[in-house]
């Protein structure tokens, strides 16, 4: 039977607020809430909200036949456990109904699986415990930023205990196989790869209210035609696509929610089913291997990683901040951890790209790459002044390291003595309770017994 696997990517970065030269060392708060308030709320409103519900009215239609998996970052999800606390209600519930798949990434929608693997344990770590806090799921296929995917990652990725990742069916990789089967990576063959399948995906994603499209208008019926009108012996096929084509991408006036809802239906007709991409991983088994030697994603053309790390100020900007790492997991403070993961999304990098010219980016807040590039490093420079102040540039990260794990083990030293001291006096204070018990006891008068005379009676007296 032919499975089509549905998964939706939802995330929206923090947006940094207008930073000046002038605010480094003065200002440490760096984020537009107008703007973050105003953008999540309307997408939210018209994408994320409505999809939720589409979604649970698909799975309740269909007898829990219709499937489909989330990929939410960490820090949409802050921004929704503020501004819009309903959607998190909505996909608890979502999540009971045993039918929705979350997957496992990078907490901010990093770049860091390209640079550091030790940042990209700990921030898929900190994603996936969100995610069980939540929603009470272990995700367990993994999904990376822009499906961002090398031999190198893959690696990274299976050392983390996946068993299944998604990623771009892309031409240069596949070459004249097909995407709709299930693979394993060459370079840890116990990894499945689950390929996006990008002409059925634009034909949502990009070209279903195009009216200049020979195909206009894309029906349900229509569209699960051409997925079993595709080889019988082709098991699946994956439909990887963002939340806010729903509702933003493609305007409900489209009529995008209608054509989702009848999806179910039609696929039950033609003998499709939906699955989930654990299901998948796990029912089907690999046809080939596929070496993917340069990372690769599923932006542009090119299939590359050029959207983000393409220029010279994305790389700038890039190494500036992956040099601080090191020194940022040594640190305690909560409000540096947090700024940490703001800046890591991979947008505030998307919005430096030159790629679309040097004139404003459609989806960027700035007039311009250089606009972007600016405000971006100077907030940087001044997290990078709060970092140095805590741990100076002067010191080397190893001895550093080694100075802070001095500290650490005198402190844990320490907390154990004080554990053993007071150990010590409770002991010390139990036993002398128990002597003074003992003495109380034994100072106590005993009961009174019937008094004996010691007066000797005379002879008359007992005569008498």
């Amino acid at each position: 039977m032919k499975s089509i696997c549905l998964y939706f990517q939802l995330h929206q970065p923090f947006r940094l607020k207008r930073y000046r030269f002038f605010d480094i060392g003065r200002d440490h708060y760096y984020y537009d809430d107008f703007a973050n308030d105003d953008v999540i709320t309307r997408i939210a409103r018209n994408s994320y909200i409505p999809t939720v519900e589409a979604l649970k009215e698909m799975i309740e239609t269909s007898g829990g036949k219709f499937k489909a998996a989330l990929s939410i970052s960490g820090v949409v999800l802050e921004q929704l456990e503020v501004y819009v606390p309903e959607l998190i209600d909505a996909l608890k519930e979502l999540a009971k109904t045993g039918c929705i798949e979350f997957l496992s990434e990078t907490y901010s929608h990093s770049l860091v699986s390209l640079s550091d693997i030790e940042e990209f344990r700990e921030q898929v770590k900190l994603h996936d415990e969100k995610i069980l806090a939540l929603f009470g799921q272990k995700p367990k296929v993994f999904r990376n930023t822009e499906l961002i995917f090398s031999d190198e990652i893959a690696s990274m990725i299976a050392s983390m205990g996946f068993k299944g990742v998604i990623t771009e069916g892309a031409k240069h990789i596949l070459g004249w196989k097909s995407p709709n089967y299930l693979y394993n990576s060459a370079a840890t063959p116990k990894l499945k790869m689950l390929l996006r399948n990008d002409k059925f995906t634009d034909d949502v994603a990009r070209r279903f209210s195009d009216y200049d499209w020979n195909e206009y208008p894309l029906t349900a019926e229509k569209f699960i035609s051409w997925i079993a009108a595709t080889p019988e012996e082709e098991p699946l096929v994956n439909l990887f696509m963002n939340c806010e084509v729903l509702g933003e991408g493609q305007p409900r006036e489209s009529g995008i929610f209608e054509f989702f809802k009848a999806l179910p239906q039609y696929a039950e007709k033609a003998g499709i089913n939906f699955i989930t991409p654990t299901e998948a991983v796990a029912k089907l088994r690999p046809v080939d291997s596929l070496s993917v030697p340069y990372p690769m994603s599923w932006t542009d053309e090119a299939r590359d990683v050029s959207t983000w790390l393409g220029n010279r100020l994305q790389n700038e900007a890039f190494h500036k901040l992956n040099a601080l790492a090191e020194r940022v997991r040594m640190c305690s403070d909560r409000r540096i951890k947090q700024d940490w993961n703001y800046l890591q999304s991979s947008d505030h990098f998307f919005f430096m790209s030159t790629k679309y010219g040097a004139g404003r980016n459609t989806f960027s807040p700035y007039e311009s790459p250089f606009d972007a590039f600016t405000n971006y490093m100077n907030v940087l420079s001044d997290f990078i002044v709060r970092v140095e102040e805590q741990y100076p540039a002067q010191i080397e990260n190893e001895e550093l390291n080694a100075l802070l794990t001095t500290i650490r083990n005198q402190a844990e030293e320490i907390e154990q003595l004080e554990k053993e001291l007071k150990s010590a006096r409770n002991e010390k204070q139990s036993k002398k309770k128990v002597k003074v018990e003992k003495e109380a006891v034994a100072k106590e008068e005993p009961a009174e017994k019937p008094k004996r005379s010691c007066k000797r009676t005379t002879k008359k007296e007992e005569d008498k």
